[in-house]
C-alpha cells in the first residue's frame, strides 16, 4: 500500500463513506517551489521565537525513530493529547510507518486552557467523532517543515483550513503560536503550539 493510498484509506476510516478532502499542499502557504503568498523573510532560516527552537537544539533524545504517537506518549507536554489520540481510536494509525503528515501539536497547558468542561466532554466515548474531527484539524498531509511555510491557508485532513501567518519573530496556526518546530518523527513532522485549533 502506497503512502498516498493508505492516507486515503485513513481518511475513509475516520470517517466512514463521507469525502475526505485529502489534498497535497497546493495551498499558498507552502513555500519553495509552491509559489506563496507572500515571500517568506530571507533571514528566517528557522522560525526565531524567543520561546521557540527547532528540534535539533532541543534536548532531548533523537526522535527520528520514533512515530508521531510515540513521540506524543513520551513527551511530558503531551499527556493529555496522547488521552485524546487513545479516546480517537488514532494510536495505531499515527504509529504507521507509512504515514507521512505534519501534526500541530497542543500542549497541555494549551487543552486545560479550553473552556471548563470541553475537554471532558470530548473524551467521552459518545463524542468520538467530535475529537476525530478536532484531532485530523491538527493534522496536514505530508511533512512540512518551519521553512516550509508562508503566510496562507493550509488543508488539513478534516477537510478545513488552517490559516499560516509568517512572522519575523513567530509563526502562528490560527490564533495558535508555534512554540517548537520541526520535531522529526519517523512517519513525519510535529511542530508543537500553544493553543488548541478549533475548527469553524
Amino acid at each position: 500500500m502506497t503512502p498516498n493510498t493508505l492516507r486515503i484509506a485513513l481518511g475513509l476510516l475516520l470517517f466512514g463513506a463521507a469525502p475526505v478532502a485529502i489534498t497535497a499542499f497546493p495551498q499558498q502557504a507552502i513555500s519553495d517551489s509552491h509559489s506563496p503568498a507572500v515571500e517568506q523573510p530571507a533571514e528566517m532560516e528557522q522560525p526565531v521565537e524567543e520561546d521557540m527552537e527547532p528540534a535539533a537544539e532541543a534536548e532531548q533524545p533523537a526522535t527520528a525513530e520514533l512515530s508521531i504517537a510515540e513521540i506524543a506518549a513520551s513527551g511530558e507536554d503531551f499527556t493529555i493529547l496522547t488521552a485524546a489520540i487513545e479516546a480517537a481510536g488514532l494510536t495505531e494509525v499515527l504509529n504507521n510507518s507509512d504515514l507521512s503528515v505534519t501534526v500541530f501539536a497542543p500542549t497541555d497547558a494549551a487543552f486545560e486552557a479550553l473552556p471548563e468542561g470541553t475537554l471532558e466532554a470530548l473524551l467521552l466515548p459518545e463524542n468520538r467523532d467530535q475529537l476525530t474531527q478536532l484531532l485530523t484539524y491538527h493534522v496536514v498531509d505530508g511533512e512540512v517543515r518551519s521553512t516550509d511555510l508562508a503566510d496562507g491557508e493550509v488543508e488539513t485532513i478534516s477537510g478545513s483550513p488552517v490559516m499560516v501567518m509568517v512572522g519575523d519573530e513567530a509563526v502562528t496556526i490560527n490564533e495558535a503560536n508555534v512554540v517548537m518546530a520541526d520535531i522529526e518523527a519517523s512517519n513525519g513532522v510535529i511542530h508543537v503550539i500553544d493553543a488548541v485549533l478549533m475548527p469553524l
